[in-house]
């Protein structure tokens, strides 16, 4: 039987969070229309991690679990289509880790790092503000010393990812075909295998995260809910949220049972920054959170 609950609110006055990650023990979040990435804390308590000068989107660290934290994070900048590394001094630029534009042709969005050192990063594919028509489009490779090169081709606004804690297969939500798509992840970090591990027809799969049983908590773009699908593509349960979209999730807390979604009533950039409704729910759930992010 199909379980249905709804979040409850621990963060407001967003206005469009996402990229949603549990890491040294706090949820990390990019709030794209304000230019802000936040550290908030179990109580909801947040502070400034780094400011960029456009959208800042998918959020990672390198060597991640060698006590390193701050100085290591990495941010997707969307509209330059680059990713900054960041320094301790949030007061300080963001660098440039990798330059994405040669093979972005539109915005680039979320990213997983898989540690030490392999980053995926996707991107929406077209400029769809401005009306553009939908395209196929690549998931990038970035490599330890900022190298990119082209993981896979002929994917359709590859946007929230997750990798398996045994780092052999990546999960890439496709949001505008509305599926979930799956890789092998070879041992130098090449894509083969292309598998569709779920159709969601009505949906629209935003953000992503893995638990302990091998499903994927999907985040549905536009509509208020976030959903586990199981392996073979059967949705399970159902955590809603009361007043808003859902538009990424992650699994966090100490012992990575509680859900944390990104919500918002609008992803449109001057209605967002507006009305300010951005939050983050939460929700205790059965199964733990397990890979990355």
């Amino acid at each position: 039987m199909l379980a249905e609950r709804e979040a409850e609110v621990l963060v407001t006055g967003l206005c469009y969070p996402e990229c949603p990650r549990w890491h040294d023990g706090h949820l990390w979040l990019s709030d794209q229309y304000d230019r802000t990435v936040w550290r908030i804390d179990e109580q909801g308590a947040r502070t400034v991690a780094a400011r960029l000068d456009g959208p800042p989107s998918g959020l990672g660290w390198l060597a991640e679990g060698d006590g390193e934290s701050d100085s290591d994070l990495l941010v997707v900048s969307m509209h330059d289509r680059t990713v900054r590394r960041v320094g301790a001094d949030v007061d300080g630029t963001p660098t440039v880790f990798a330059d994405l534009s040669a093979h972005h042709r539109g915005p680039s969005n979320d990213m997983v790092v898989v540690p030490p050192d392999l980053v995926y990063v996707g991107n929406i594919g077209f400029d769809f503000y401005a009306g553009e028509s939908l395209a196929e489009t690549v998931l990038l490779r970035v490599d330890g010393d900022g190298r990119v090169s082209v993981a896979a081709d002929g994917l359709v606004c590859p946007n929230g990812m997750a990798v398996s804690p045994d780092r052999d297969r990546l999960y890439v939500a496709e949001s505008l075909a509305g599926r979930i798509t799956t890789f092998a992840i070879a041992p130098d970090g090449t894509l083969h295998d292309r598998t569709v591990f779920a159709e969601l027809p009505g949906r629209r799969p935003d953000g992503i995260c893995l638990d302990a049983d091998g499903a994927v908590w999907a985040a549905c773009a536009r509509t208020p809910e976030a959903v586990r699908i199981a392996p073979g593509g059967e949705v399970v349960d159902v955590v809603r949220s009361r007043d808003n979209h859902v538009y990424a999730c992650a699994l966090g807390g100490t012992d990575r049972r509680t859900l944390f979604l990104c919500t918002a009533p609008s992803d449109v950039p001057d209605e967002a920054l507006a009305r300010r409704g951005g939050q983050v729910e939460t929700c205790r759930v059965e199964v733990s959170g397990a890979g990355w992010p």
